[in-house]
């Protein structure tokens, strides 16, 4: 699996299995180039949808189980398969601990006073640790430049397998967001949709401003533009979007 991921160079790579937990429908193994993640959240939409394209299933509820735990996806497909709507609740919410402001926008390319003056950068997860920065505005996204070797240092000492660099306008209730890892063959990678990150930066934005409900875009500045929605879902954040089917087909591996 962790050759096949590499492989595609891919984001993430899901894996479909029996489940092994009880009350599981079945277990989603995700990798990245480089390791197995506990969690993900465009894999976890993307594979529920798969699954009920491949059962024929125009609405289903799934449990889904991933190392992270079991979360709840609910999928809707169109008549003709060929694109659905999926959500998700993610883990129990974990805050961690708040990071340096000019440590972390240095990785990023940037100075300290890009970012947002309230908003100090702190780890949170829903089921995959991020470290994420608020920043002053869109302008400061545009101008990210995260190098590898900051990045690798920052994102390992903390913990965390993503920095995830966010513009919030609080009347709007919208976020424009940017999203940075480490790659095999030391790289940097941007992915343009990370929905394990849009649940931890809503549930920080409802700690901090009260804010319930988001709109994130991101991938705009890579010209593969997503977009994802986060509420707080009682104990809970919920995430959703839109899933299209790209292709079906058979991937055959040499012996």
């Amino acid at each position: 699996m962790q050759r096949f991921a590499r492989e595609t160079r891919m984001s993430e790579t899901a894996f479909v299995q029996h489940p092994s937990a009880v009350g599981a429908d079945y277990r989603n193994r995700i990798f990245d180039t480089r390791r197995e993640l506990p969690f993900a959240g465009h894999p976890s939409l993307g594979t529920a949808v798969a699954v009920a394209h491949r059962r024929g299933e125009l609405r289903a509820r799934y449990m889904q189980e991933t190392p992270a735990g079991r979360q709840l996806v609910e999928v809707e497909l169109a008549e003709d398969g060929s694109a659905a709507r999926a959500s998700m609740l993610q883990e129990p919410v974990q805050f961690g601990a708040e990071a340096d402001a000019g440590q972390v926008f240095a990785a990023a390319g940037l100075s300290a006073e890009d970012g947002h003056p309230d908003l100090p950068p702190q780890e949170v997860s829903t089921g995959y640790r991020h470290l994420l920065a608020i920043v002053r505005n869109a302008d400061v996204l545009a101008r990210c430049a995260p190098t590898y070797a900051a990045l690798e240092t920052l994102l390992a000492s903390r913990g965390c397998g993503v920095l995830y660099l966010a513009a919030f306008d609080q009347e709007l209730g919208y976020v424009q967001a940017r999203s940075f890892f480490c790659e095999i063959g030391r790289a940097v990678a941007e992915d343009p949709g990370t929905g394990s990150a849009a649940g931890p930066l809503c549930a920080y934005l409802h700690e901090r401003t009260g804010c319930d409900r988001v709109i994130v875009d991101q991938g705009t500045m890579m010209g593969r533009p997503s977009r994802l929605e986060a509420q707080v879902d009682l104990d809970r954040i919920r995430v959703a979007g839109d899933v299209v089917i790209l292709a079906t087909g058979e991937v055959r591996l040499p012996v």
